[in-house]
């Protein structure tokens, strides 16, 4: 009988510490099946910041980096300013690039930094108790807005991929999701596209992935993808936002 499947090499063995029906498990397998298909898994640098993803560096067969919550877009600069041969990408959540680490995502693609940004955007902070996100969606319940997000004192949403396909550095942005089989492939082929385009020289590439918090929201691993996909979605419509840069 035929192989017909094979974990990643770049995985690890480590039993992840992520919570039943969390969606990092899936991307951190398509990020790694990219680098291996692509040959870049001996130059590959990867960042991840604190937050869920903290602990990516014992999941990637790579070289990793920890960042300072928010500042993974910063060390990811350095990185490959330093070793320009390398691939260097971040991996981060939406509490820590779209809250604190909003200046920092800005600023790096203002400069159109020759990096790519995985952003898992998943409405709420996971790591650090449930509390209300710049994502999370108006009268979505969380630690921080337990009667519901409200407009009025706690703001909007914050669509990144939009604000930053606004950004003239920017070279490549697009939004996916992981609530069903086709979209997981969909977001497979947005991950490797940006890390073509980085091994292109063409600058500053981020993939937003929609991705479910079935603790956090208190909901079921079923019924969170069922959210996702009738009230995340309409808020954060999936596709490409920009594509190509005058200039690159």
């Amino acid at each position: 009988m035929g192989i017909v499947y094979k974990k990643s090499g770049l995985l690890t063995d480590e039993p992840l510490h992520y919570c039943p029906g969390c969606g990092h498990g899936i991307v951190h397998k398509l990020i790694a099946e990219c680098l291996e298909e692509m040959g870049l898994q001996d130059n590959a640098i990867g960042v991840a910041p604190v937050g869920c993803a903290v602990f990516a560096y014992k999941y990637f067969d790579i070289d990793m980096i920890q960042a300072a919550h928010g500042r993974a877009p910063a060390v990811a600069t350095g990185a490959k300013r330093v070793c320009p041969e390398s691939f260097v990408f971040t991996y981060q959540g939406d509490g820590d690039l779209a809250s604190i680490g909003a200046a920092e995502i800005i600023h790096a693609a203002a400069r159109g930094e020759n990096i790519t940004v995985i952003f898992i955007n998943n409405a709420i902070y996971g790591m650090t108790g449930g509390q209300m996100a710049p994502t999370s969606l108006i009268g979505q319940t969380t630690t921080t807005s337990p009667y519901g997000r409200n407009e009025i004192s706690q703001g909007y949403p914050v669509n990144v991929a939009e604000m930053l396909a606004e950004i003239q550095g920017a070279y490549y942005i697009e939004r996916t999701s992981t609530h069903d089989v086709l979209s997981i492939r969909k977001c497979k082929k947005a991950i490797k596209k940006a890390f073509e385009y980085q091994t292109l020289g063409k600058g500053f590439s981020l993939v937003e992935i929609l991705s479910v918090c079935p603790t956090n929201w208190g909901l079921s691993p079923v019924d969170s993808l069922k959210w996702l996909e009738e009230k995340m979605i309409p808020q954060y419509p999936l596709g490409i936002k920009k594509e190509g840069r005058k200039d690159a």
